[in-house]
């Protein structure tokens, strides 16, 4: 047997990794009510049940680390937001959006302040019959100070949002610098998928990796739960920007 490494912690129960054959060993205390012991099939003469927090294994399981990305089309991304069946949440963290700057509604903005928002298009639709069947849409958009251009941009957008039902809040960039939260854009739909958005140098939307790993859904999980408890109304956030300009 190669080395093992812990994984967890130093206490017990612990979970260690053989470094060559890549098994998994536990150390824990022993399951030792008789009549526990007793319901367990396959156990085996000479075999010892341990027990093991369902977080310990979702946390601290080793995992691959060269773990394939399943990247979606835009169809097939499309779909999550038709077939979701509770809640869709994202998190928006960049500055810019290169794909809003080729809008019509970028350009009136730049001009006059305002967009005129057509809020019959297809995604409205799509997004106005789930709200109206009590789903849940909700962003947080990470915003620096002061906003960029597109940012500004997103601050209008955020009305077309609210009218179809969704939850829009914002929260300042040193905010979610001071809690941690990562600098990239994903939804996470029913708290048992994310779909990460991966841009490319010049702010495009290039791939859509899907994530169903319980440990990463958690961990955007957790960023979600901290975003949205720290993120202020769209309409206060904007009282604000524009009591400073």
């Amino acid at each position: 047997m190669g080395t093992a490494t812990v994984r967890a912690c130093t206490g017990c129960p612990s979970l260690h990794e053989d470094l060559d054959s890549r098994e998994i060993i536990v150390h824990g205390p022993p399951l030792s009510a008789l009549e526990d012991v007793a319901q367990l099939q396959h156990l085996s003469t000479g075999e010892v049940a341990v027990v093991v927090p369902r977080e310990l294994l979702v946390d601290y399981a080793p995992r691959d680390a060269t773990r394939a990305a399943r990247i979606i089309d835009l169809d097939e991304f499309e779909n999550l937001f038709r077939t979701f069946k509770y809640t869709a949440w994202r998190l928006e963290a960049r500055r810019r959006y290169a794909s809003d700057e080729t809008t019509d509604t970028y350009r009136q903005f730049m001009e006059s302040g305002s967009a005129q928002w057509d809020f019959d298009d297809p995604y409205c639709a799509m997004i106005r019959s789930q709200t109206e069947q009590g789903k849940r849409v909700e962003r947080v958009r990470i915003t620096d100070e002061p906003p960029t251009p597109g940012q500004l941009y997103l601050l209008d957008n955020a009305k077309r949002n609210a009218a179809l039902g969704e939850g829009i809040k914002n929260l300042r960039r040193v905010e979610a610098v001071r809690l941690g939260l990562p600098e990239e854009d994903f939804w996470i739909f029913d708290s048992r998928l994310v779909a990460r958005l991966i841009f490319d140098s010049d702010d495009q939307l290039v791939d859509v990796e899907l994530i169903t790993g319980p440990a990463e859904v958690v961990c955007c999980s957790l960023v979600r739960d901290a975003a949205w408890h720290h993120a202020v109304p769209h309409e206060m956030f904007t009282s604000e920007v524009n009591g400073h300009n």
